[in-house]
């Protein structure tokens, strides 16, 4: 992600592993950051509760564990959505759907 020009940062290394779904979105709030996830169900449910932010970005898995989008598709569903133009501010966007 980092020679695409991203700049990520892994909740492990600032602090925030083991904490709630809503102290993360807060400090992606505050941080002007866009969200990266797994954990789809609650941050899209707290997206509709907050949807001011800088995005929300969710990777949903599949029962089929070889259908899961791996690093690769995910960084290329990025770039199709760059591609595309399509906004991020306060939207949940799921990448599956732009994994082409």
């Amino acid at each position: 992600m980092k020679r695409r020009g991203f700049r990520p940062k892994i909740f492990d290394e600032i602090g925030l592993a083991g904490c709630t779904d809503d102290v993360v979105l807060d400090y992606v709030i505050q941080e002007n950051r866009i969200l990266l996830t797994h954990n789809c169900d609650d941050f899209e449910e707290l997206h509709q509760g907050n949807p001011s932010h800088s995005g929300i970005l969710a990777v949903y898995r599949n029962a089929n564990p070889l259908k899961n989008m791996g690093f690769k598709a995910i960084v290329k569903a990025i770039a199709n959505i760059e591609t595309a133009n399509v906004p991020l501010i306060n939207q949940f966007i799921s990448l599956n759907q732009w994994n082409y």
